[in-house]
């Protein structure tokens, strides 16, 4: 089992991560009836699949001594009604400017964000818009 999820009430939910006891609240959002004081299972979902996409390309960049320490993504959510659904999410990456790559290593990297597990467990229909500030 990988976690356990209580509901706490107030559309509030505590998820567990049981090999190491972290946990996650979880709030509706405010345009849904909800507090948004926390992530909603949305936000998690966008959330998730940009952490997948770095991960994959640390996995990529430390099989070739590079380090990306200091990359972030800017992620963003797009949600659709009828049925209320994640439309899109939009990502896009910064490197610092110390991170220096060719072409062939931005491809390499590029390639392992979009094919990362997340990435490609998501409906075919919720869009993946990504783009790489390099």
């Amino acid at each position: 089992m990988t976690s356990k999820i209580e509901y706490e009430g107030s559309l509030r939910t505590i998820a567990t991560h049981l090999q190491s006891g972290t946990t996650i609240e979880t709030d509706a959002p405010v345009d849904n009836q909800g507090k948004g004081e926390r992530f909603s299972p949305t936000d998690l979902v966008a959330t998730a699949l940009g952490s997948c996409m770095l991960t994959i390309m640390g996995i990529k960049a430390r099989d070739m001594d590079i380090d990306l320490k200091g990359v972030t993504i800017e992620v963003q959510k797009n949600m659709k009604t009828d049925p209320r659904r994640i439309g899109s999410v939009d990502l896009v990456f910064h490197f610092p400017q110390n991170i220096q790559l060719d072409e062939k290593q931005k491809t390499i990297l590029r390639n392992a964000a979009l094919t990362c597990p997340v990435a490609k467990s998501l409906h075919p229909d919720l869009e993946q818009n990504v783009a790489f500030s390099w």
